[in-house]
């Protein structure tokens, strides 16, 4: 097995020709047999197995350095780089990340998880190379769905600048996670169709490369001119009218093409973009067929490519689903935006029913954000569905934007609190306290399905900013007989008794009755409120808590700084003759790795079980 000779970096520079053809086959049978076990990012990596293998032939690492935009798609490199062991515990609590990780390995040359960073950072690499004097070489991979991202043009325009050598490396498989969209997908299309220039420009090439002497001078000299054949076949280069010098493109399967490619780039001085097609999922035909499937996978049958464990229940990402296709029914007036998760987010069935209504913006948050408040400026009720994590890039669009004007934008949350597998960069950890900051912006949290139902359709007729935080995975039935109205800023009463009272959000409220069973059995009088809102509190009910209760527990899924039970601890320490203690159940005041969301949640102290014996502690105390 060629595989096994693989067990640090570089050792792909000892193998043959024949063995590289056979390495790249039994690469993608690893990969396919391990994810169908734990899980994970499939389609990107078999996308591209040839130009992982290619830059680790022409690299020489961990002196030169490869920045993965995302990350997602960095599996053959880490087994080129001798971790084939780590990957029967790949996202693993306590096993191998699934993106590159400084910490894992010195071959890992920047944390990724989020797109359209990566040349940003090797242009920071490339530069400090020149001030301290180094040599090395930094390559900056990114994906044609990353270049959506505003921030990848901020670094190309940055980079035409530079003065030595920074190879931009394009993986163009015509996707990100949906499929892509707009001006840039159009560009780059004409790439993938021109076969016109292809077969001329390899015919060119070859031909001058025969000429004794001057035929490799010939061709160097119409790489380096903007006047060069591309330009009379592809009008409007856009990476060389940047001041970028563009290679390509290769065919993505082509190893040694792509090999050459690299290698030509090195000798360019400057920035240089090498265009490389590859096909997400190639080699395995499930993953080929449905690449938006096999992004993100769970456990899978290898022979048909369906789910291992089938799941019964629904999950709250189909349950807004169901209600954004209703709304979209009842009201012309709502549209629904996207970044390139139209599937992440539920909203194929509203594209479907209603696509004038319904926008794909791209990986570019902050274009969405502004996007929206102009829909909800002209009157219209604009719905933006977008994880947690990914939010937090358009921090700045939602101030600004959308909560200084009090335009009416929904903000449906999905994966808000914990999400496991894909770690810090993915955990949806800091909404409530980002956006608990902003003027004008309301935050809600369902207890349940039924909850989450309600809370769309008020936050759709609601007159300002809000946000729906909710979580993945499935969607909880139980508490279906607690149902009241949703009133503004109003919490609601589960159980009401004395002494202790849990104040819990969202994602809590199921584990709060769990702990109040707990503390039953114990002996203890325990009162459950659902929290509902995370901004606006419900002081009135935080008031009326303090005559029979001795202490509040406030449960969020969220880190504690911040959260809404810092909010509701200064409320009352604010409010004069307190008589109640406040003990703040939420995730510390730090990053949370990967692993399963259980395990993560035992690990921060927000389990039932860690809540049971906290509460129990301070209330002796009192």
């Amino acid at each position: 097995m060629v595989l096994e000779k693989i067990n640090k970096p570089n050792d792909i520079k000892s193998l043959s020709d024949e063995e590289l053809k056979i390495l790249a086959d039994e690469i993608r049978e690893f990969l396919i047999n391990k994810i169908s076990v734990t899980g994970g990012h499939l389609a990107s990596n078999l996308g591209v197995v040839e130009l992982t293998m290619a830059l680790h032939l022409a690299l020489d690492l961990p002196q030169d350095k490869i920045i993965w935009d995302v990350g997602h798609q960095s599996y053959t490199h880490k087994l080129l780089t001798g971790r084939r062991e780590g990957f029967d515990e790949l996202r693993k609590y306590g096993g191998m990340s699934g993106f590159p990780k400084r910490k894992e390995s010195e071959c890992d040359s920047f944390d990724t998880g989020h797109s359209s960073t990566s040349i940003s950072a090797g242009l920071g690499y490339a530069h400090a190379r020149e001030i301290m004097g180094e040599d090395y070489k930094v390559v900056s991979v990114i994906g044609d769905g990353a270049l959506t991202g505003g921030m990848a043009f901020e670094a190309m325009n940055n980079a035409a600048a530079l003065k030595s050598n920074f190879i931009i490396v394009l993986n163009d498989n015509n996707m990100s996670i949906s499929e892509n969209v707009g001006g840039m997908s159009s560009y780059l299309a004409g790439f993938r169709t021109a076969n016109a220039y292809l077969d001329l420009k390899n015919n060119v090439m070859n031909s001058l490369n025969k000429i004794p002497v001057y035929g490799d001078r010939m061709v160097k000299r119409i790489r380096k001119t903007k006047s060069g054949i591309k330009q009379f076949l592809i009008p409007g280069m856009l990476f060389e009218d940047m001041g970028i010098m563009y290679l390509g493109p290769v065919d993505g399967g082509d190893l040694k093409g792509i090999e050459k490619l690299l290698k030509e780039a090195m000798n360019v001085e400057g920035p240089v973009l090498v265009h490389v097609l590859t096909h997400k999922g190639a080699g395995y035909a499930p993953a080929e067929r449905h690449p938006a499937r096999f992004h993100g996978t769970e456990p899978f049958d290898i022979e048909t490519g369906l789910p291992s464990k089938k799941r019964i229940k629904s999950n709250y990402t189909d349950v807004f689903s169901t209600v954004m296709r209703k709304l979209g029914d009842r009201d012309e007036k709502v549209v629904a935006i996207t970044a390139a998760m139209a599937d992440g987010t539920g909203l194929k069935r509203f594209h479907n029913m209603f696509p004038d209504r319904f926008f794909d913006v791209g990986i570019a948050e902050e274009h969405g954000v502004t996007f929206a408040a102009g829909l909800a400026a002209a009157g219209l009720k604009p719905i933006f569905a977008v994880y947690s994590s990914f939010l937090q890039r358009a921090y700045d669009q939602v101030l600004h934007d959308v909560c200084i004007q009090n335009l009416p934008v929904v903000f449906a949350i999905d994966r808000a609190g914990l999400v496991g597998s894909d770690g810090e960069t993915h955990q949806g950890i800091f909404d409530i306290s980002y956006l608990s900051t902003i003027p004008n912006m309301t935050i809600m949290a369902p207890k349940n399905k039924w909850e989450l139902s309600d809370m769309v359709k008020f936050a759709v007729d609601f007159a300002s900013p809000i946000a729906v935080r909710y979580p993945r995975g499935e969607a909880y039935d139980g508490l279906q007989e607690y149902r009241e109205p949703i009133v503004f800023g109003k919490s609601e009463w589960i159980y009401k008794e004395s002494e202790i009272v849990l104040f819990a959000l969202g994602s809590m409220v199921k584990i709060a009755e769990v702990v109040r069973d707990a503390l039953k059995e114990k002996g203890y009088s325990c009162s459950l409120i659902n929290a509902r809102f995370a901004k606006p509190l419900d002081t009135e009910t935080l008031d009326a808590l303090t005559a029979g209760h001795k202490l509040i527990v406030t449960m969020e899924e969220n880190v504690i700084n911040g959260g809404m039970g810092e909010h509701v601890t200064e409320y009352y320490h604010q409010a004069e003759n307190r008589t109640i203690r406040v003990l703040n159940i939420a995730i510390p005041d730090d990053y949370v790795e990967h692993g399963n969301v259980d395990l993560l949640r035992k690990e921060v102290g927000i389990d039932a079980e860690s809540i049971t014996e906290r509460t129990i502690e301070v209330y002796k105390k009192l």
